[in-house]
């Protein structure tokens, strides 16, 4: 009776997932499927049937959180004594226990909470300068090459064959990452790599350290497997001792993380390691509604490369919502002040604040929404990153700015003191750093400039009581004053706000009302995503935004970063449709879940079709305007137009026209001659996939178009109208 209880509810691929046999089970879950609760049901379904005991149950997480909620959820179904636990968590429980053993008497050495200050004076030995963000960005590299489970000795080679960008050459690394290694074993610490790889040493090397662990833990589950680095895998297949028992569950479609070393290769190739595997699907999604998961299937409908092999097509399955809604505004501040004006209406209405999200590439983009929202008077927390102006670069940079009001000439420009300000400081502004970290400092203290832009650009007439009113100063000392304003504003504490995170602090996370902004290429995908599989990861992390949302989504972009800046393009794996008046996706947006129905309208079947997408055949991003879809080109492009064939067709259009007694775009539009004229269609289907051209004009003109394209010149085609 209790096992029936654990099964009800349950879909009919969740119940197929929750009663698959003993053995390896690979469970493919897409966002918002129910992972959590098949998995959690499967073991309470193993244990409570009799078929296995709670204590010889393993269930690995990735983050602590996730591991009290697992927790929590097998009690509640009456399976106690299971562990869940992070791979971490639960290798130190494994060292410590067998610490003597392993040491010879010797308790297990500290471990380090951050590598930080350790790398730093590694760096210093190599000879290599690095503040805070440079020795952040060469403790990410060590990561990435111990997960990978690559020595000092090889990293060089390992390095260059996986395309890393290291912040400074390869060598130089591969030293910093050999006296790191050197300080470590001297001051008798480890790090959070060590104690997994002591973990494998002490199961590998020591047959009753082994045997003791195998015979505690028989029965294996490991969440967000596409996550799984190469030492983890080590780790899994050191506890699994040969034995089959196994259950994962993952979505490659949710591979974001891939720098820190992290592969879904283990994923993809699980049925081929395991012979027999069952494999399940979850595809029903019941996080959002129809239409944001249709809009997520269009965008991870694109993806190529690796990953897309394993690509779930999700089934919307809550009530129909609003449609995704996409906004393009001149500038940055624009777009963010939008932001939290909507966001302002949403809580007003009655959404709380903690059900709302503002999503972003880089956390270096969260200080316009930081100002934005604290104008707005609405509450906000930041995730997963210092606020703004707690930054210490920022700090740093503002006590720089103070002391150069002293040394740099009142008279000079606002914005070039700023700049020069900076500079004492040791800021470059026309050289960004490479590695992440020293890159996004470098981006915190060019938003710095921007705010100076904004603030001489936009000079408030300011009250001074009765007296009248005076024009705020543009200057160095008044712009630093503003600076604290801001500062401490944003100092306030804040209770249950609006989140802003970056879309990777946002994963397994979801909300009511979503905000995906900055979609603009150069952003999102970042300019450091060079190769296609970086690109590709790129693309997952919009697909990962996108299924955080429940209800409400809304998808952004300034076309500059500043009021006057360069415009950029639209993100380019945006799946871009014709923009409605109201901003939404029109064509019935991305909606996956038929057609909303009015009265004395039947009832119509749901529309399971795709969305169209349109790319640029010529550079392959995707085109938002209607008349670039129609040229299937961006209006940057170079045209590839037949000029000659071009005048045939205005000669045909307008004999054309004549005959018919209707204006010359009525048969066809100037765009459409010219879209005809450049791609040159030979066939029906490449002339219907001209935007704008349906079956009707296909069967009145195709024959025609077809027969000018072949070379016929329109007199010829006049005189054989005129005789038919």
């Amino acid at each position: 009776m209790r096992t029936e209880a654990v099964l009800a509810g349950l879909d009919p691929d969740q119940r197929t997932a929750v009663t698959a046999p003993a053995g390896p089970v690979c469970i493919l879950a897409g966002a918002g499927t129910g992972k959590t609760r098949a998995i959690t049901h499967r073991i309470a379904h193993r244990t409570l049937s009799g078929e296995i005991n709670p204590r010889h149950v393993l269930a690995v997480t990735f983050t602590a959180r996730a591991a009290a909620e697992m927790r929590a959820r097998l009690t509640a179904l009456g399976a106690g004594g299971v562990q869940a636990r992070t791979f971490h968590a639960a290798a130190l429980r494994q060292v410590r226990y067998f610490a003597s053993r392993l040491l010879e008497g010797r308790g297990m050495p500290e471990l380090m909470e951050s590598k930080i200050r350790l790398v730093g004076l590694a760096a210093t030995r190599a000879g290599v300068r690095a503040d805070r963000a440079v020795a952040r960005d060469l403790a990410g590299e060590i990561e990435w090459a111990k997960s990978s489970l690559v020595e000092p000795s090889e990293y060089i080679v390992a390095a260059a064959k996986a395309l890393r960008e290291p912040p400074f050459e390869a060598d130089r690394v591969a030293e910093v990452f050999a006296a790191y290694e050197s300080l470590k074993r001297r001051q008798g610490v480890i790090d959070f790599e060590d104690l997994l790889r002591a973990a494998v040493w002490g199961i590998e090397d020591h047959p009753d350290v082994g045997e003791q662990i195998r015979a505690q833990y028989r029965h294996f589950v490991v969440d967000e497997y596409q996550d799984v680095n190469p030492l983890q895998q080590r780790l899994l297949e050191a506890w699994l001792g040969g034995r089959d028992d196994l259950t994962v569950v993952g979505d490659a479609s949710q591979t974001i993380y891939s720098f820190t070393g992290a592969s879904s290769s283990h994923l993809i190739d699980f049925p081929r390691k395991w012979r027999g595997a069952t494999v399940v699907r979850l595809v029903r999604d019941y996080r959002s509604t129809p239409q944001v998961v249709g809009l997520a299937n269009a965008v991870i409908r694109q993806a190529r490369g690796t990953e897309a092999k394993l690509r779930l097509e999700l089934q919307g399955q809550r009530p129909s919502g609003p449609e995704p809604e996409l906004k393009i505004f001149p500038d940055e501040p624009g777009e963010a002040n939008a932001v939290a004006r909507r966001c302002r209406e949403l809580i007003a209405s009655g959404t709380p604040a903690s059900e709302i999200a503002v999503l972003f590439r880089t956390n270096a983009q969260s200080e316009a929404y930081e100002e934005a929202l604290a104008e707005a008077q609405v509450p906000y927390v930041v995730r997963g990153a210092e606020r703004f102006f707690e930054r210490p670069e920022v700090r740093q940079a503002m006590v720089a700015l103070r002391a150069a009001v002293r040394s740099i000439p009142g008279e000079t420009p606002l914005v070039d003191a700023v700049v020069e300000g900076l500079a004492r400081a040791g800021w470059n502004r026309s050289q960004p750093p490479t590695g992440g970290a020293a890159r996004e400092q470098w981006e915190a203290l060019a938003a710095l400039v921007t705010l100076a832009e904004e603030y001489a650009a936009e000079p408030e007439i300011l009250p001074i009581g009765e007296a009248g009113r005076v024009q705020r100063e543009i200057t160095l000392s008044a712009f630093n004053e503003e600076l604290a304003r801001r500062a401490e504003q944003q100092h306030a504490p804040t209770v249950a706000g609006v989140t802003l995170a970056s879309l990777h602090s946002a994963k397994g996370l979801e909300w009511d009302a979503v905000f995906l902004v900055g979609l603009a290429d150069g952003t999102l995908p970042t300019t450091y995503a060079k190769s296609s599989e970086q690109l590709e990861e790129e693309r997952r992390l919009l697909y990962v935004g996108v299924t955080r949302a429940r209800q409400l989504l809304w998808l952004s972009l300034g076309q500059s970063r500043a009021p006057g800046g360069r415009a950029r393009r639209p993100c380019r794996f945006l799946p871009q449709l014709e923009r409605s008046g109201g901003g939404g996706f029109s064509n019935g947006g991305y909606s996956n879940g038929g057609f909303s129905k009015t009265a004395g309208e039947p009832s119509r079947k749901p529309d399971r079709r795709p969305p169209k997408v349109s790319s640029c055949r010529i550079c392959g991003a995707t085109l938002l305007a209607g008349a670039d879809r129609k040229l299937g080109r961006c209006p940057t492009c170079p045209s590839d137009m037949d000029e000659d064939l071009f005048e045939r067709l205005q000669a045909w259009r307008a004999s054309t026209a004549a005959e018919l007694k209707v204006p010359a775009y009525v048969v066809f539009t100037d765009a459409t001659l010219v879209a005809v004229a450049e791609r040159r269609p030979t066939d029906p289907a490449q002339l219907l996939a001209i935007a704008g051209i349906g079956p009707r004009k296909l069967g009145q003109y195709g024959d025609a178009v077809f027969a000018l394209v072949g070379g016929a010149s329109p007199d010829d085609l006049g005189r054989k109208n005129f005789e038919n």
